[in-house]
């Protein structure tokens, strides 16, 4: 059986001097919560299964991606690290992963661009082509949102993935908006619709406030991982702790030197 994952999410600021991890509530009240290096050295020590790095303002201010931190970062972090952000080419992608990465994600550029995903996944492979979906509920569906949560597409989010795995997405990182920052658990309805529409893997991303709301994930959300950011940043819980409790609950989880 596989292993369900943990993947602490790190999303970046660099407009703020020497580039800081921020977390928000529902894409906004943003603040400060540590070194993006230093975190990911920690979570790596606590037993991460992956890494996600989103430079979060990149895509809105129309510039690069943050490949001086992913390279300091992977000097001594041993596990898959996602760059997100500003990617918006396949040199950009190739740039992202000659850097440290091992998966790129796109968002905005994948909606610009759709055959940017097929291309990538063509010359990179699948595996390493991570679509990211921001999605917005509207009334009995979903909405995709780019550039940081800044513009509705007015997309079906549930056909917008299909269409992504059908031009070669290894992976959907899938982020409720309503749920984002609000510690009230995932967006279940959102993530087990697209979860069971696709056959690629789905991280269930946006509103993780307890150690139950990542069971649920892959309980009832049928989620392949989970994604989470204010638990760890605020020392609410560690991966540890996650996956202990994951697997007092049965879930398959891939151990840690506690």
């Amino acid at each position: 059986m596989l292993t369900k994952r943990i993947i602490p999410c790190l999303d970046c600021n660099l407009s703020v001097s020497g580039g800081s991890v921020v977390k928000g509530v529902k894409f906004k009240q943003i603040r400060q919560t540590g070194d993006p290096v230093e975190l990911a050295e920690e979570y790596y020590r606590q037993g991460a299964d992956e890494l996600i790095f989103l430079d979060i303002t990149a895509s809105h201010e129309r510039r690069g991606s943050m490949l001086d931190v992913l390279k300091r970062t992977t000097e001594n972090v041993f596990i898959p690290v996602t760059m997100g952000g500003g990617i918006r080419t396949l040199e950009d992608m190739q740039k992202a992963l000659h850097s440290g990465a091992d998966k790129v994600a796109v968002n905005t550029a994948a909606v610009k661009n759709p055959e940017l995903v097929a291309k990538g996944s063509a010359r990179f492979g699948g595996q390493c082509i991570v679509v990211a979906i921001d999605a917005k509920r509207n009334k009995d569906s979903w909405n995709v949102w780019i550039y940081g949560g800044r513009e509705d597409t007015g997309m079906d989010a549930i056909e917008w993935a299909k269409k992504m795995e059908n031009l070669g997405a290894g992976e959907i990182m899938l982020t409720s908006m309503d749920r984002d920052g609000t510690k009230e658990g995932y967006d279940l309805d959102l993530t087990k619709t697209i979860s069971e529409e696709l056959d690629i893997p789905v991280i269930a991303s946006g509103g993780v406030g307890n150690l139950n709301h990542i069971y649920e994930a892959f309980d009832k959300g049928k989620a392949d991982a989970a994604l989470a950011a204010s638990i760890f940043h605020f020392g609410t819980y560690t991966v540890g702790d996650v996956k202990k409790y994951l697997e007092s609950k049965g879930v398959p989880v891939r151990p840690v030197d506690y």
